[in-house]
């Protein structure tokens, strides 16, 4: 770092699996909290005043704490009753007094050191505090990245678990594209600890119920699944983004991937591979 001396540092790196996370916790809290300590000591060290550090988040920092919002049932997912969040959850959601998993402990330590390295140092710094995240070439497993591994079942036939809600818990779904522009928006025109919640919206929200219909319309396959009761440990009953704040503060930022076009995409992407990874054999 002190060689190079970058003008801007992007950090994506991160334990990402909620289950390793448990399994193997000082694991998990040395890459997603020391080693994110590391890089911001690092930079501001070669960089006092004038870098600028992006960190990816995550929206569960917020631990389970959206599932105390007022909900309503509908056919196939849940929605906010409180109208207060029509347009999602803020940034000023409360991050402690509820579950996280580790993982997402892991993630609030490094989540906070990035806003306090802005702060008490005045250094350039953002949190992107991602919902679900993904594009074509997302390699989704079963914990984590849903989207992309749901693709991946129905395309293989596989059999794809839901893990409680009823299948009705909401995520929305941003498209990597439309991360990387919100990533240079900032560094045009950079904050000191600005904090982010990003993920498709409203627009771009869909149930476990509603994306495995969207997917199979969009593959021509029916899907084989199987329900099992019990939901993961933090998990959020409805998220979606309320992208207000990002959308008054980076001027000009908007989501431009739509849901349906992220899953065409996904779905020719994960044909082909499956194509090649059999070709190969």
């Amino acid at each position: 770092m002190a060689t190079i001396r970058p003008e801007v540092v992007v950090h994506t790196a991160a334990q990402a699996t909620h289950a390793l996370a448990a399994n193997r916790p000082y694991d998990d809290f040395d890459v997603n909290a020391r080693g994110t300590l590391n890089l911001l000591e690092a930079y501001r060290q070669a960089r006092p005043t004038d870098g600028v550090f992006v960190h990816m988040s995550t929206n569960k920092v917020y631990g389970d704490a959206p599932n105390n919002i007022a909900m309503r049932e509908l056919n196939k997912r849940w929605d906010y009753a409180d109208e207060r969040f029509a347009n999602g959850i803020p940034e000023t959601m409360p991050i402690d007094q509820s579950t996280h998993s580790l993982f997402g402990v892991s993630k609030i330590s490094a989540d906070a050191y990035v806003q306090e390295y802005g702060r008490s140092y005045g250094m350039y710094t953002m949190c992107l505090r991602g919902g679900c995240l993904t594009g074509p070439n997302h390699s989704g497993v079963e914990q984590h990245g849903f989207l992309s591994y749901l693709v991946r079942c129905n395309l293989a036939r596989k059999r794809y678990r839901i893990f409680g809600y009823k299948g009705k818990q909401v995520r929305d779904n941003i498209h990597s594209l439309d991360v990387v522009r919100a990533i240079r928006a900032f560094i045009e025109r950079p904050r000191r600890a600005a904090v982010y919640n990003i993920g498709g919206g409203r627009p771009n929200s869909c149930s476990i119920l509603e994306a495995i219909e969207m997917v199979e319309q969009a593959s021509g396959i029916t899907s084989e699944c199987e329900y099992l009761d019990q939901n993961r440990i933090g998990d959020h009953l409805c998220y979606i983004s309320d992208l207000t704040r990002i959308q008054s503060e980076l001027d000009g930022w908007r989501i431009s991937v739509s849901l349906p076009e992220i899953i065409e995409q996904l779905v020719i992407n994960w044909r082909f591979r499956l194509s090649s990874q059999s070709n190969s054999h």
